[in-house]
């Protein structure tokens, strides 16, 4: 039974994508730009959002490092499992740690990361949620890139600059990435060119 459960898994045309990034750096409105668009193309799309998932995974959070490496062990561990039974994921969470990418990338296999870049002076005059005024004003002492550390990828296989990219070509350079990897195919390319 085992064995024909791995066999399954190694049959997923599905994939993961992890967009990570700054609180307010762009990242959710990416997501949505691109999640239509390989929806038109026929693929089965989840986006795993960290804010929706906290809610439930840990409804009083703490965002301490135990508890975001758990958190993140868990979004990995869920998004592999969609992936598993055909499910293309969406990571839309900033994941502080290079650690909680990479071990979702070792988890699933077929997975890209993409790095939205947008200065912090950018992300807090961009906050719609209030993350780096709860900061300053002291009423959260974890924001990633004020207080916390956030470790931006090094070598992720997209860069996007939200502050000089829109947001529709930022979802073409995603996808001609995946097409380039043979995740998905340049049809999906040129229904997304119109």
């Amino acid at each position: 039974m085992a064995e024909g459960r791995i066999a399954y898994m190694n049959k997923s045309s599905a994939f993961a994508i992890w967009i990570t990034g700054l609180p307010a750096s762009g990242k959710s409105t990416i997501t949505a730009a691109l999640q239509p668009r390989l929806e038109a193309a026929g693929l089965l799309v989840e986006v795993l959002e960290s804010d929706v998932l906290r809610r439930i995974l840990t409804p009083s959070p703490s965002y301490s490092d135990d508890e975001r490496d758990l958190f993140y062990r868990a979004l990995a561990f869920t998004g592999s499992r969609l992936v598993a039974h055909g499910i293309t994921v969406i990571f839309d969470a900033t994941a502080t740690k290079q650690v909680h990418r990479t071990f979702a990338r070792n988890l699933i296999g077929r997975f890209v990361e993409v790095a939205v870049e947008c200065p912090l002076d950018v992300c807090m005059a961009r906050d719609t949620k209030g993350t780096y005024r709860k900061g300053l004003a002291g009423e959260s002492k974890t924001v990633p890139g004020l207080q916390t550390p956030y470790e931006s990828p090094q070598n992720p296989d997209v860069r996007i600059d939200s502050v000089h990219t829109s947001t529709a070509v930022a979802a073409e350079r995603i996808l001609a990435v995946l097409c380039g990897y043979g995740f998905v195919s340049t049809a999906v390319k040129k229904l997304s060119d119109g």
